[in-house]
């Protein structure tokens, strides 16, 4: 009798860490839910929502000024926190990171502090055309208001590379670069640290998005040379409302305040302030000690699986995903052909999108549609908007399995064929 053929070893972890995660146990409209919208947000594993329900029943208090025990509590539980994200990049300090409410904020947090005390008119700020428009839409707010101008580096085609040939050139002249580490439209894997090489070379201050990678892989700002990078506390199975700014130190002593109130300050008098040293002077206000306390729950529970091997089981199920999707006729698929993150977006003839997602979700299966934030995009590929299929580690060849039976039933639907 023949040994039974050996499970893939990404397979073996998502079984191994499916039943962490209460959500993935519902069922959605009597089937059992298959979730692929994970680019959007990551589903939250027992040890994340323990963490932040303790916090609430035990620690609940303000931090850093406090000298009752609950206010130690909770200001060690926070500045803790910090300690751990500084250890998740490889920061050179704690000093380094600032709490934010992730990836969004930390981006408008840089365009308006270091890009409107060191932008002018004529200034070039350089992005990609697959930047998300969190990653856009600040450098275009700050342009307007400094006469700076917008310089982009063009995507090839479908398959979603950076053409990098003119990168040199584009950088000449240039005081920043910002661009997307993977792409949540299409996939692609961006080569950091080259970048960030050609930057510093240049001159030109890096700011990377980091809200696609850092729950997938390895992630260390000193390799990667960056002077900012930002990711989000949901998209890492953390909480919502919680994410992290990396930046060099120098840079922060540097650049104006972000926000007036408290915290941020060291002495105030009727007539000025003087501002407190990164990273506080950053974080005006109550921050969000619970959402703190729940990513360093996620960071510590992503490491213990091993961010590499979550890359390679995410890679296993999102070129499956790829092989499977290619049996339909016409399918248009968007993003590399080789390595990329855990997604793939795609179009299907005379099926649209939302119609697609909608009749999916009757079937128990979440995916996202529309343009994804990627508009700029999404014109130059010439359609309105992609079903997008994004994968983490929980996530199984079986439900790609599933995923494609139901997409065949809907077509079937749709098209009105047996």
């Amino acid at each position: 009798m023949s040994a039974p053929a050996a499970q893939p070893q990404s397979t073996c972890l998502a079984e191994s860490v499916r039943a962490d995660f209460p959500a993935l146990a519902q069922r959605i409209n009597g089937h059992p839910l298959v979730y692929f919208d994970n680019a959007a947000t990551t589903q939250k594993p027992r040890a994340v929502i323990e963490a932040i329900s303790h916090h609430y029943e035990h620690n609940n208090a303000n931090v850093h000024r406090g000298v009752h025990t609950l206010g130690n509590r909770a200001t060690t539980a926070y500045e803790g926190a910090r300690d751990r994200v500084a250890t998740f990049l490889n920061a050179r300090s704690r000093e380094e990171i600032i709490f934010t409410r992730g990836t969004t904020e930390s981006l408008n947090l840089v365009a308006a502090t270091w890009g409107a005390a060191h932008l002018r008119a004529g200034d070039v700020i350089v992005l990609t055309q697959m930047e998300h428009h969190s990653n856009l839409v600040p450098w275009q707010m700050l342009a307007r208001r400094t006469g700076a101008a917008l310089r982009f580096l063009p995507v090839h085609g479908d398959e979603g590379l950076l053409d990098l040939s003119g990168l040199d050139a584009a950088l000449r002249g240039a005081r920043l670069l910002a661009f997307t580490h993977i792409s949540n439209a299409l996939g692609t894997i961006n080569p950091v640290a080259e970048l960030c090489a050609h930057a510093r070379a240049a001159g030109v201050v890096s700011v990377v998005d980091a809200a696609q990678s850092a729950g997938h892989m390895p992630l260390d700002v000193r390799a990667l040379d960056c002077d900012f990078l930002a990711f989000s506390g949901h998209k890492t199975c953390g909480p919502t409302g919680i994410g992290a700014l990396y930046a060099r130190r120098e840079l922060l002593e540097a650049m104006p305040p972000y926000q007036g109130g408290g915290e941020m300050i060291s002495r105030v008098t009727f007539e000025g302030a003087e501002y407190n040293e990164p990273p506080h002077k950053f974080e005006a206000g109550t921050p969000n000690i619970a959402g703190a306390v729940g990513l360093h729950a996620a960071l510590d529970y992503l490491d213990g699986l091993g961010r590499a091997r979550i890359h390679t089981q995410v890679q296993d199920v999102t070129t499956y995903a790829c092989e499977r999707l290619r049996e339909f006729p016409g399918v248009r698929l968007f993003g590399p052909q080789g390595e990329r993150g855990g997604l793939v977006s795609f179009v299907l003839p005379d099926v649209h999108a939302l119609d697609l997602a909608t009749m999916a979700d009757q079937q128990g299966v979440a995916i996202r549609v529309g343009h994804h934030c990627t508009q700029p995009l999404h014109d130059k590929l010439g359609v309105p908007a992609t079903a997008r299929a994004s994968f983490y580690f929980y996530n199984t060849r079986a439900e790609v399995d599933r995923f494609v039976t139901v997409l065949r039933r809907v077509i079937q639907m749709i098209k009105g064929t047996p």
